[in-house]
């Protein structure tokens, strides 16, 4: 039953007035832009307070998978992109490819960070705690892998080929490592985990729509062509899965990873030291 003492905030405009017509001499004056919504706070997740004060390393350059961990509290990041080519055969399954790429793209990182800083990198540096690495390949509907486009006119042919396909699947992998404070054969912890999302482009886009993104540039250092969180997002129908593994980093996931190796640390701390206890009896 409905409140017959509701009473709106503000009173509604009356049909008498809003069938006036407007006077041009007198136009209204124009509304001032609205003020910037405030940022939420960080999230306080438990995982993230206890990674506050250590040293995380992210093994990518992409500023989208290092905004996407700023969303969640995981500001104190080290950028160190992997240097090793990227050299495994497109024969691969797309999920081989995915899960063998962002795998070698964190050991390296991780190897290299052991072997020269075992310590922090100084006496304010805290030792490293963690190395996340992705990779994220777009798949299109023939199982071909896509790279990022050479040029202008083939940027434009793989959005078309999008297009005309139908769905496309995107390939995110995540790994996770860190290192055993026991110090045990192979001396660190490793959690990955590879993600798919299926993407429909909307296939009414016209070729005018195409040549307008393309020339917009968003899309040409990323593979697939295009950013889904962009200007990009025109081109897109629907999608099947998780939003962030389109853009390369599925959170999620990640933080699921990352509570894993450290849980395994701590696991293997208490194994050792049970171990440790057996052989003094």
């Amino acid at each position: 039953m409905a409140d017959t003492n509701y009473t709106p905030i503000e009173p509604p405009p009356s049909y008498e007035t809003a069938a006036q017509p407007i006077n041009t001499n007198n136009p209204p004056k124009p509304l001032k832009p609205p003020l910037p919504l405030p940022l939420p706070r960080p999230m306080e997740l438990p995982l993230i307070a206890a990674l506050r004060n250590q040293k995380v390393i992210l093994a990518s350059a992409s500023p989208r998978r290092k905004q996407l961990l700023a969303q969640i509290g995981l500001t104190n990041l080290t950028v160190i992109p992997s240097t090793v080519p990227e050299a495994f055969p497109k024969s691969l399954s797309p999920f081989e490819y995915v899960l063998q790429t962002a795998t070698q793209k964190a050991m390296t990182v991780y190897r290299a960070q052991i072997d020269n800083h075992p310590d922090g990198d100084g006496d304010d540096e805290p030792p490293l705690a963690l190395v996340i690495a992705a990779d994220t390949v777009v798949v299109a509907s023939s199982g071909q892998i896509l790279e990022k486009p050479r040029s202008e006119a083939d940027h434009i042919a793989m959005l078309r080929g999008l297009r005309d396909s139908g769905v496309h699947r995107v390939y995110t992998a995540v790994v996770v490592m860190a290192p055993l404070a026991s110090a045990r054969d192979p001396g660190y912890a490793l959690e990955s985990t590879v993600e798919e999302t299926s993407v429909r482009f909307a296939r009414d886009t016209s070729d005018e729509t195409i040549l307008a993104y393309v020339r917009t540039r968003e899309g040409a250092d990323k593979a697939g062509g295009y950013g889904i969180q962009g200007v990009g997002a025109i081109l897109v129908e629907r999608i099947e899965g998780s939003f962030d593994n389109v853009v390369g980093l599925p959170l999620r996931p990640t933080v699921g990873l990352m509570e894993k190796v450290l849980r395994d640390d701590e696991e293997m701390e208490d194994e050792f030291a049970e171990a440790e206890a057996e052989d003094t009896y």
